[in-house]
């Protein structure tokens, strides 16, 4: 009995061996403050956010990829897995679970997360790194000795990385991708039309009307916040041009990272990025015009990976029918590490 999980800022997915993705959630946990009781997790509890009274929260408890709040992960990771399998089921049969991390993580937040799976009820726990997850899922077969990039946005990481021969070259994980697009949305309408909008207001925003190149065809779409100066509600109009204007600080950050890594990158590997292109994957990817931006910038063909949410979570599912080599490896680097 084997699981997958693409532990992710804003969403879990869970992958099981032989059945595919089973579960995707959204990593929100909401808690009564007074007697510490879980009150809802996932989907219910996501649509909690900001609209809760004092005595309960409703937290996210991973943060820019890494977990912020080890207990309320551990909780999350229980619910979540006790959904999958059943009480009873999960109390005779641990299985071994293998969980993505971005490609920047330290050795102590690589530690927070085993720990975090084992305390959820797993027998063993296996890191995979996210571009690699990301790379397998999106169909790249990452073990011949031929330069692939992958360029994986999700909600708190934006994870670049030159992958051959089954390893990562070079790679880059900047702390700006889905969440800060949020923020720079809730900035920007703050600034130009003087109204306070909330994380999920901003969110829809960037779903229905994100832009970061320049449309055919203007979109708007209304929206409901409260005015700073009357401290009233209010109804507004945002086009897709105010979004690109507002997306514009984040997007430039990523198109950077992407520059500098390709910077680094081996000119013959470099070779074969400029022939098979660049793939993109995760959430962050599907906002409008950001494969045609990065073309642009770096001359190179970009590629919107096919179900490119789901990439790292089915990288991370095929990688465990390879479990047994990643077992004897681990078991060579632990003798390597007490030598």
């Amino acid at each position: 009995m084997d699981i997958g999980i693409d532990l992710g800022t804003a969403s879990v997915l869970v992958y099981i061996k032989g059945k595919g993705i089973v579960l995707r959630e959204p990593s929100v946990v909401a808690i009564d403050r007074n007697s510490n009781k879980l009150l809802a997790v996932g989907e219910e509890a996501r649509r909690m956010l900001g609209r809760t009274p004092g005595n309960i929260v409703a937290i996210r408890p991973l943060k820019d990829g890494v977990i912020s709040d080890y207990d309320i992960t551990e909780r999350m990771l229980k619910y979540f897995l006790n959904k999958v399998y059943g009480n009873r089921t999960f109390r005779f049969f641990k299985p071994r679970i293998m969980v993505c991390v971005p490609s920047g993580v330290t050795e102590v937040e690589r530690r927070a997360v085993v720990d975090a799976a084992v305390q959820a009820g797993a027998r063993a726990t296996y890191l995979i790194e996210e571009p690699i997850a990301a790379a397998i899922g999106a169909g790249i077969d990452i073990s011949k000795a031929c330069g692939s990039m992958v360029v994986d946005i999700g909600g708190g990481t934006t994870d670049i990385a030159v992958i051959s021969l089954g390893g990562i070259v070079v790679s880059n994980s900047i702390k700006v991708a889905g969440d800060k697009f949020d923020e720079a949305i809730v900035r920007y309408m703050r600034k130009k039309h003087n109204i306070m909008i909330g994380e999920r207001t901003a969110e829809e925003l960037k779903i229905n009307i994100g832009t970061v190149y320049p449309r055919v065809q203007e979109v708007t779409m209304d929206i409901r916040g409260r005015n700073l100066v009357t401290g009233l509600p209010m109804t507004i109009t945002v086009s897709s041009s105010e979004m690109m204007e507002a997306l514009e600080e984040p997007v430039s950050s990523i198109v950077e990272a992407v520059h500098s890594v390709l910077e680094k990158t081996p000119p013959e590997l470099a070779a074969d990025i400029g022939d098979r292109g660049i793939v993109m994957t995760g959430g962050g990817s599907l906002i409008y015009g950001l494969d045609k931006l990065l073309q642009e910038r770096t001359g190179i063909n970009v590629i919107i990976a096919d179900d490119a949410v789901s990439c790292v979570a089915l990288g991370t599912g095929q990688a465990l029918e390879n479990i047994e080599l990643i077992e004897r490896t681990t078991k060579q680097e632990n003798k390597k590490n007490r030598a």
